[in-house]
């Protein structure tokens, strides 16, 4: 078993575009090089994915989900998220609610954030971020 990884809301809707086009990408070539790896996503991802119109059928969402374990909401989930909001309103640097939800998930759990905004994610300290294109 290798690494458990938290798939983040940009990396899974790249990968369920790929997939409905028929046409391998970035997303489909980052989870065939991580094979090994336990894949998660967060409540507020399959609150996302829920709200989005591609996947607003409750079935097909809950195929498109199933095969991610979803982490819960705990009371370290909401510390880290008022340490991190803390942190980035301090440096003028705050993040979207569902994204600085996500990271404080990926810092409570100990686990890296897959996703292509590194940029906003890579503003929150301690939370490791790793890409999946360029």
């Amino acid at each position: 078993m290798g690494r458990s990884l938290i798939l983040e809301t940009s990396f899974l809707v790249d990968f369920e575009r790929e997939n409905d086009r028929g046409v391998p990408g970035p997303a489909l070539a980052f989870l065939e090089a991580h094979a090994d790896d336990r894949l998660y996503i967060t409540f507020t991802v399959a609150g996302e994915l829920a709200a989005g119109l591609t996947l607003s059928n409750r079935a097909r969402w809950q195929e498109f989900v199933a095969p991610f374990h979803v982490l819960a909401f705990n009371h370290d989930v909401a510390w880290e998220y008022g340490r991190a909001w803390r942190h980035l309103q301090a440096n003028r640097q705050l993040i979207g609610a569902n994204e600085l939800w996500i990271a404080a998930t990926g810092l409570a759990y100990r686990m890296p954030i897959v996703t292509r905004n590194a940029g906003h994610y890579g503003r929150v300290p301690d939370l490791q971020v790793e890409t999946y294109r360029s």
